[in-house]
């Protein structure tokens, strides 16, 4: 017994701290209901950036979604990096199995 405290009186001092980093979830995957291919993507001007906040404005290029019916163009934007080393990872869709997938764009 006195063995055991001998140990557990060391112990009893340490103290142990837990960092939670929370990162948001990754972008989903919508499943469009079998659209053609997207058309090419529109060439875009792209501005310039307007007055900086601390962390700068990305440009987010335009894209083509599926309304489920034809394909519509939404434009480019800049948007305020959330933090200093993010980075925008922009919508895009990819093809799999014969079947269009949008993929959203999302901050990394």
């Amino acid at each position: 017994m006195p063995l055991a405290i001998a140990f557990a009186l060391p112990a009893a001092g340490c103290v142990e701290r837990e960092v939670v980093v929370q990162r948001p979830a990754p972008a989903a995957v919508v499943v469009a209901p079998k659209p053609p291919p997207p058309p090419p993507q529109a060439v875009e001007y792209i501005p310039p950036p307007p007055a900086g906040p601390p962390n700068g404005w990305i440009w987010q290029p335009g894209h083509w979604r599926w309304d489920g019916h034809e394909y519509a163009w939404h434009p480019g934007q800049y948007a305020e990096r959330p933090a200093r080393f993010e980075r925008w990872v922009p919508p895009h869709w990819d093809e799999r199995g014969g079947q269009w997938f949008f993929v959203e764009g999302h901050w990394a």
